[in-house]
């Protein structure tokens, strides 16, 4: 018994609890009803007489030292825990400021551009990302061999051609679909600005991405000519590049227009001297455009021989690369909070 009363002494004496759990494990596991101390007492009961006087001694010792050091210990962690708090702090003083964020680069281009064309009277017309046949390719003059149509351009999330009066299901390529969904449901005059995500099967690289954004508009009404399509994207060029900026038509083909031109603004980087940004040429790609095809009005149930109207469409990306001087198209995808923080002041 003396050498159980030893041992309960040394276990007790080298104790090291670290938290207060641990502490209240070693008051049960020794002074607790059901701990070590208590068994000893029973134990003391049979000791014969000439031995108690010794073994009563050891024992409350044993008592005494326990409770001693447990109470050391709780004043050990207690005086840790106020330690620590005083490096923290006041906890009860309000947090300093975090640092705020900024809009990407992306959006703060697409509200300029949607900003521009609502003070010239559009108004901004949405829909679905996942859409059909019908009003991606079919109704905006895209025949069936049409390269567009062709797996490595489209994903397509179901496939159905061969079933009979059944529409493909596909990620919208343009967001030309939102112009064709209003003039389903609305009467000419109509002038909306469609902003979106669109998708395409293209390889990324430092130019390409199968996501990216894009800004389409749709103008019809009667009389509508090439000349007003002109200066409406003259102004735009003016708005988002600067009062100097100047543009170009070039000729081009697009299914849904007729006739379809490509316009370049003048560099804003050298002030169409001829830079490598814009490969010597001073000038900058920045959308399509054309008047919208007689064959795409009919198709919305639009009567081609008394409206007439233009739509344009640009990528987002391409604007914003072409006026912050962007030069890798994936530093938009990759959310580095050093490149977006460059756009603090853009707003």
């Amino acid at each position: 018994m003396i050498t159980k009363i030893e041992e309960l002494l040394k276990t007790v004496q080298e104790a090291a609890p670290k938290s207060a759990a641990e502490v209240e494990e070693l008051r049960i596991r020794i002074l607790g009803k059901k701990g070590e101390l208590n068994a000893l007492m029973e134990e003391f009961k049979s000791v014969p007489a000439e031995q108690k006087r010794e073994l009563g001694q050891k024992i409350n010792l044993l008592k005494q030292t326990a409770q001693e050091r447990i109470n050391a210990l709780k004043e050990e962690l207690s005086a840790a825990a106020a330690t620590s708090a005083e490096k923290v702090g006041d906890m009860t003083r309000p947090a300093a400021a975090s640092a705020d964020g900024t809009r990407h680069p992306i959006s703060i281009v697409k509200n300029q551009i949607v900003d521009i064309f609502s003070r010239l009277g559009y108004t901004v017309a949405e829909g679905p990302e996942i859409e059909d046949d019908w009003h991606v390719f079919s109704a905006l003059n895209f025949p069936l061999s049409h390269p567009a149509r062709d797996m490595q351009d489209t994903f397509f999330v179901e496939k159905r051609s061969n079933e009979p009066n059944v529409k493909d299901l596909l990620l919208r390529t343009h967001t030309s679909s939102i112009q064709v969904r209003a003039m389903e449901h609305q009467k000419p005059p109509i002038r909306i600005i469609c902003p979106g995500r669109v998708f395409r099967n293209e390889a990324i690289s430092y130019r390409a991405h199968c996501i990216f954004h894009q800004v389409e508009g749709l103008f019809i009404d009667e009389g509508v000519s090439f000349a007003d399509m002109k200066q409406s994207i003259l102004y735009f060029a003016k708005e988002l590049f600067g009062e100097t900026a100047t543009i170009r038509m070039r000729p081009s083909y697009f299914p849904f227009t007729e006739p379809s031109a490509e316009v370049d603004v003048s560099c804003n980087l050298c002030g169409g001297k001829g830079c490598n940004v814009c490969k010597g040429t001073g000038w900058l790609e920045i959308m399509g455009c054309g008047m919208v095809d007689p064959n795409v009005l009919e198709a919305s149930g639009i009567d081609s021989k008394k409206y007439s109207g233009f739509a344009f469409g640009m990528g987002v990306e391409r604007i914003a690369m072409l006026k912050y001087g962007v030069k890798d198209l994936r530093l938009y995808f990759e959310n580095d909070v050093r490149f977006l923080h460059q756009f603090d002041d853009a707003l």
